[in-house]
């Protein structure tokens, strides 16, 4: 005790000693003013404690004891105190771990950065660490420059951040500015009709060329300018391949890399690539009367082919279209043929005999026109397999006819089949509707109908097919989806449905669900689409032609109906009250051809179903119409249930049950079924673990000689 109160109560203090805390207040108010404000309320509280040290120590050279005690208390809390904040302050920079699953790299490397930032703030020792007398104070600075240092790696990972967002947002923007076709599209169909022309030339005309030398001499610059805009168009065409959009995933791809990978993977790639190499090069060394060379261009065959498999499709006339594809492929091949046998005269030499090509010598067979068209008649008379021409000489003359009059049968062959069915299929519906007509003239003769009614009945079918109204919708419309069939029939028949009062306001999915269950039906002159009395089941909307309200004796008329109107709509209801009941209340009868649409009661009740709402409001209009023409008996309408709705109710619920029963012996069999299978299974199960244990187990006959033994 009293070295230490002499230590302290030394009474010539040296200046150094007395120094040191000024100089390190005034270096780690400079450090501490440079870093952020996270800092301030630490600095704040160890600036007060640096002033209360001081003081301790200025008092404690007088020897006092007891006031130093104080101020180590002190330097602890403030330590303390640091070493909350510090810890504190890196809890709230720990990243959320539920945030490492989606940018787990980034902030990995965020945190590694501020790790190592630390370790190496940490590992800097101060150089005169025996000197100092400020260990705590120097230990809060360098706590604020790591947080200082933080910082910064903050707002680096904030730029990194908003120059990745930059650099997505332009790759979405060359995204939407890159040019991408449309597989479907009429710009796609106007760019095949453009290359399907360069295709179509190269494949008629370069084997042409290259066969008739005056074709090829005498319009040679032509050749040359159409040559080389063919290539021209093949290189653009290429272009617009890698720009030609696929579906993935029922979206349409955009993206310039996966187009080009999908183009480099298909067969279409590498063909381009080989019509495109430039042959024709070649020409400098040969002679530029060698169209041959450029033989590779027609290799690009599969854009034709596509071209007329688009206008196929598009076309209103495809049956036509068949028929004339059908004739042009014949007439390349006749042509190509013409001009083989041209070649192979050319080589075996003009009038060497009966087979070839005359002598040219002869100005009637030296013409161009001549040379070609006696080598196109000579091919078709040969593929056509009519063989009037002069029989072969030599053995490659009979070998080239033989192959002709093979590939002769198979072109005869597929004319006559392609044609007859091309045929078939314009005259099917022709030819169905005609089956009908045979069959009910033989059922009337039969029966022995009377001859009006037959007549009647025939000019009925001839309305129907003289107006094209022989068609089944519900026929020609199965195979298209629901929701495709319900956008066309909204498309013809909504318009005439809305007309109809008590629909009106409905709700849409309503009037989709009735579009879809109205029939076309038509009715001939003196027809009457319902009497006086009748029991209503459907209601008819009139498309085109007229009805007449007629009398009882049918003559007298009271009221003519026309496109647009309607009836029958309240007696499908089944409103409770009305005096007219279900029953019809006139005599309606066509005047002349009429089209109507029908809907049924049973349709609309059953699209009623899932609409209660709709139904309700549907009875409340229709309670409406009868209070104003007075054909309702408000007694009635407000007394109980209807027992006909009850007996409705009564049968539904026993069509279900029946259902249910059905459903259930269906059940109960396949259970019985199910638990003799597993009743079989056990019992072979138990027989082949009797089998086992009767058997003596492997091991047993080596410890028998053992036990002997013992």
């Amino acid at each position: 005790m009293a070295k230490i109160n002499t230590e302290y109560s030394y009474s010539n203090p040296t200046p150094p000693a007395v120094r040191t805390p000024d100089r390190d207040l005034d270096h780690l108010e400079n450090s501490l003013s440079r870093t952020h404000s996270p800092c301030k309320e630490t600095w704040s509280g160890l600036k007060q404690g640096i002033a209360m040290d001081t003081r301790g120590r200025a008092e404690s050279r007088r020897g006092s004891f007891t006031r130093q005690e104080p101020a180590r208390l002190w330097r602890l809390i403030v330590s303390l105190h640091v070493w909350a904040s510090r810890h504190l302050h890196h809890r709230e920079q720990r990243p959320d771990p539920f945030l490492e699953r989606f940018h787990g790299t980034e902030l990995k490397e965020v945190s590694s950065q501020e790790s190592n930032a630390q370790s190496n703030v940490g590992s800097q020792k101060p150089p005169d660490r025996e000197r100092s007398s400020w260990p705590l104070a120097k230990n809060n600075a360098n706590t604020c420059n790591n947080s200082g240092k933080d910082d910064k790696a903050r707002k680096e990972e904030k730029e990194k951040k908003e120059e990745e967002r930059k650099e997505n947002r332009l790759k979405q923007e060359e995204k939407k500015d890159t040019i991408v076709v449309d597989p479907s599209s009429n710009v796609y169909y106007r760019w095949l009709t453009v290359i399907a022309l360069p295709v179509f030339y190269n494949w008629c005309l370069l084997v042409c060329r290259a066969c008739f030398d005056e074709l090829q001499s005498e319009y040679l610059v032509l050749w040359l300018v159409l040559d080389y805009m063919a290539d021209v168009l093949y290189g653009l065409d290429v272009l617009v391949r890698t720009r030609t959009g696929f579906l993935e995933q029922g979206l349409m791809v955009r993206d310039i890399a996966k187009l080009w990978q999908h183009y480099t993977k298909t067969l279409h790639f590498k063909l381009d690539m080989f019509s495109l190499i430039p042959t024709d090069l070649a020409y400098f060394k040969l002679g530029i009367n060698y169209p041959e060379l450029r033989f590779n261009r027609l290799l690009k065959f599969s854009r034709l082919f596509e071209f007329f498999d688009r206008t196929e499709t598009r076309t209103n006339y495809p049956n036509v279209f068949r028929i004339g594809n059908l004739v042009l492929y014949i007439l390349v091949i006749i042509h190509w043929n013409a001009c083989i046998y041209f070649a192979i005269s050319k080589f075996i030499g003009f009038g060497t005999d009966s087979w070839v090509y005359p002598n040219i010598s002869n100005p009637e067979y030296g013409r161009l026109s001549r040379k070609y068209i006696y080598s196109l008649y000579w091919s078709t008379l040969t593929l056509t397999t009519i063989g009037e021409t002069p029989p072969p000489v030599k053995d490659e003359e009979y070998l080239f006819v033989v192959i002709d009059f093979l590939v002769g049968v198979l072109i005869f062959a597929t004319i006559v089949g392609n044609v007859g069915s091309m045929i078939s299929n314009m005259n099917a519906s022709r030819a169905e509707f005609q089956a009908k007509i045979d069959s009910i003239k033989q059922y009337m003769q039969f029966r022995k109908v009377s001859k009006d009614l037959e007549t009647r009945v025939i000019r009925w079918f001839d309305y129907l097919w003289a107006n094209r109204k022989t068609v089944d919708e519900k026929e020609v419309l199965k195979n298209l989806p629901d929701k495709l069939k319900a956008e066309i029939a909204i498309n013809v028949h909504l318009d005439t449905l809305k007309k109809v009062r008590i629909f009106q306001d409905c709700e849409a999915g309503l009037l989709v669900e009735l579009v879809l269950k109205l029939r076309p039906t038509v009715f001939s002159p003196g027809d009457y689409i319902c009497k006086k009395g009748d029991i209503g089941r459907e209601m008819y909307i009139i498309k085109e032609g007229k009805l007449a309200v007629v009398a009882d004796d049918g003559i007298t008329q009271f009221v003519v109906l026309s496109d647009g109107s309607y009836f029958g709509e309240i007696s499908i209801l089944n409103i409770k009250g009305s005096k007219s009941g279900n029953r019809r209340t006139a005599n309606i009868r066509s005047i002349g051809y009429s089209d109507l649409f029908c809907l049924s009661k049973d349709d609309l009740m059953e699209a009623l179903t899932e609409y209660p709402d709709a139904k309700k409001a549907l009875e409340e209009k229709g309670r409406q119409i009868l209070m104003k023409d007075n054909l309702i008996d408000e007694d009635l309408a407000n007394a109980g249930a209807d027992p006909k709705d009850i007996e409705e109710k009564v049968e539904h619920l026993e069509s279900s049950l029946d259902t249910l029963q059905t459903r259930f012996a269906q059940l109960l069999a396949e259970y019985n079924a199910s638990q003799m299978k597993v009743k079989q299974r056990l019992s072979q199960l138990e027989s082949q673990m009797k089998l086992r244990g009767s058997s003596p187990l492997p091991y047993e006959g080596a410890l028998e000689p053992e036990t002997k033994q013992q």
